[in-house]
């Protein structure tokens, strides 16, 4: 029998190694203190303001939408508290003509990105209205397909790397997408071209009820960047001035030539993954929401501007009724869109039309016009 020849590699330090690499950045703690001053961003107070508006303005929103799900106002929706700072600092980091790729809970950063309130709406009712954005607004609608948003985003960065463009793409996924294949296949195609995207996986611990210690033996979702030969890093998604620095020097990088960033961002969902019936009470302690709740991004970044002298209550009251006003005024504009009909989707979903929808959209017509 052959002697067992030792290993050449140490592959415990190996690790070790790697992981000492990927700790999580963070610049506010949980009580809204800064602890890393050297990484604070060039904000003024009126733009810190702005993104504290921006936040509690989606909180309500999520409220709000929860509610007009419940009756039967709203189709699919994915909530999304306790993802704030993670979605709207990582918005804020961005440029007019950056793109978005979101994913199907990222209905916030393409709103703020300039996608009026009754087309996502109308999204959520599976209207096609609401997956016609603006003309100067460079979003593409929410990915149902998880993980989908990878491949697309590859391929929208490499366009906008071949036009010369200073600008990037962004998109989204939640830590289960990075256990799918399109995941790998985006960001190494993004990676080998040196395209100007950023992918954005936001860790909230759980792939609906899957938590990550099953999905991976990965220590940290950033370390697969490593694979891919493009940079990584692991942020606190509670705190969106970490979140905001990283994705705001992610894209520098990306507009200089220097390739795509893969951040992961450190949240937690409050709700459950869809109002499609997710019960979070079956796979989630009652101990565990109590720990994140009290990493409230809202609360911490509250704490750290009342500390500075520039937020109050009577402000976020104020923000607080301008969100109901202009959400009640978005789903009212939305009830009012025409009511979708099987000939409006035939006659948009081709330039030219095909002789076998020729066909179907005579049928529809007479079905439409009894």
């Amino acid at each position: 029998m052959a002697s067992k020849t030792k290993a050449q590699i140490d592959y415990k330090k190996q690790f070790e190694s790697i992981n000492k690499q990927f700790q999580t950045f963070q610049i506010l703690n949980e009580e809204g203190k800064v602890v890393n001053e050297s990484a604070m961003p060039d904000l003024t107070d009126e733009q810190l303001q702005e993104l504290m508006k921006r936040m509690v303005y989606t909180r309500i929103l999520d409220q709000r939408s929860i509610s007009l799900n419940r009756q039967g106002r709203l189709g699919f929706y994915a909530p999304t508290a306790g993802q704030e700072a993670s979605q709207i600092a990582s918005q804020f980091a961005l440029e007019k003509e950056d793109w978005i790729l979101p994913g199907y809970r990222d209905v916030p950063q393409i709103v703020w990105h300039g996608l009026p309130l009754y087309q996502a709406f109308l999204f959520s009712r599976g209207h096609f209205q609401g997956n016609q954005a603006p003309e100067g607004v460079n979003v593409l609608s929410p990915q149902i397909i998880i993980g989908a948003q990878y491949i697309q985003t590859a391929g929208v960065a490499l366009g906008i790397k071949k036009r010369g463009q200073k600008a990037v793409a962004i998109t989204y996924t939640g830590d289960g997408g990075t256990s799918q294949g399109d995941f790998y296949e985006g960001i190494n195609f993004a990676g080998a071209f040196k395209a100007p995207a950023i992918f954005v996986v936001q860790n909230n611990q759980f792939a609906i009820s899957t938590p990550v210690s099953v999905q991976t033996a990965a220590e940290t979702l950033a370390q697969k960047a490593v694979a891919a030969g493009i940079p990584g890093i692991q942020v606190d998604g509670m705190d969106p001035l970490a979140v905001y620095a990283a994705v705001r020097d992610a894209r520098e990088r990306a507009v200089n030539g220097e390739g795509p960033t893969l951040i992961e961002t450190m949240c937690y969902r409050y709700g459950p993954h869809t109002m499609a019936g997710d019960d979070p009470t079956r796979y989630r302690t009652s101990e565990l929401d109590d720990e994140w709740e009290k990493r409230d991004p809202l609360i911490r970044f509250r704490k750290f501007l009342e500390e500075k002298g520039i937020w109050n209550e009577d402000m976020e009251n104020e923000v607080i009724e301008q969100a109901k006003e202009e959400i009640k005024d978005a789903i009212k504009k939305a009830d009012e869109a025409p009511k979708q009909k099987v000939t409006d989707l035939i006659s948009i979903m081709h330039e030219e039309m095909p002789y076998n929808l020729k066909e179907q959209l005579e049928i529809y017509k007479e079905k439409e016009s009894k």
